[in-house]
């Protein structure tokens, strides 16, 4: 069955960075575009980026561009998000998703 887990979440200081990743198992990874996307404490689910089966084309949220960025390995069926300059604002869990699918999210808490 399709199981996508994050890791990678954990408390970090404005400012601070942090590298979130996701495993990828029980599909054919290498030919699906991968998401992230967070929930903020009491409100509704957000993109923050896509990328391409390839990798050759990425795409952000305003709010987060030029501070994120969305990587994967093909041969190791994951997908990344790294993060950096991070705001209070950021914080929030963070969810690996292809089509209708989800992870169980990892808690990004952004604050000093």
């Amino acid at each position: 069955q399709v199981q996508l887990v994050e890791s990678g979440g954990g408390l970090v200081q404005p400012g601070g960075s942090l590298r979130l990743s996701c495993a990828a198992s029980g599909f054919t990874f290498s030919n699906k575009d991968m998401s992230w996307y967070r929930q903020h404490p009491g409100k509704e689910r957000e993109f923050v980026a896509t990328i391409a089966w390839n990798g050759r084309s990425t795409s952000y949220a305003d709010s987060v561009k030029g501070r994120f960025a969305i990587s994967r390995d093909n041969a190791k069926n994951a997908v990344y998000l790294q993060m950096n300059s991070l705001k209070p604002e950021d914080t929030a869990v963070y969810y690996c998703n292809f089509f209708n699918y989800w992870g169980q999210g990892t808690q990004v808490p952004v604050s000093s």
